[in-house]
């Protein structure tokens, strides 16, 4: 995809023709740029989550989640952090107007066999925020 954009993201937009979603996953890092949202039927940036494990000691860091956070706002593209693992981190991201995230401190991953009782909050610690 890197090199030829053409088939991919043609295949792209017939997935979204078909209610399938398109996420930008790891946004900030590698090969994700900010063409990839030009060029792209991107639905949602996932930040990554090496800028929300450094928040609490970097400032840079917050910068550039909310910069993330902003950029999606405006163009449309719901923005989910990933990696959350600490109350503080979450503190901070809902401060930058971060509305989505994902990670240890809401739940670990679980089977899809146990997803309704995880979700339920019958033996979990999971946390569904608004």
């Amino acid at each position: 995809m890197i090199d030829d954009y053409e088939e991919p993201r043609a295949a792209l937009f017939k997935l979204r023709r078909h209610g399938i979603g398109i996420a930008l996953d790891d946004f900030g890092t590698g090969y994700s740029s900010l063409t990839h949202l030009r060029q792209l039927p991107v639905d949602r940036i996932k930040i990554d989550q090496s800028f929300i494990a450094e928040m609490t000691e970097r400032a840079d860091c917050v910068a550039i989640v909310s910069a993330i956070i902003a950029l999606g706002n405006t163009l449309g593209i719901k923005v989910t952090a990933e990696g959350v693992e600490t109350e503080e981190q979450f503190y901070i991201l809902q401060a930058v107007g971060c509305t989505e995230a994902q990670g240890y401190l809401f739940s670990r991953p679980v089977p899809s066999a146990e997803m309704h009782t995880t979700l339920s909050g019958n033996g979990s610690n999971a946390v569904i925020a608004a």
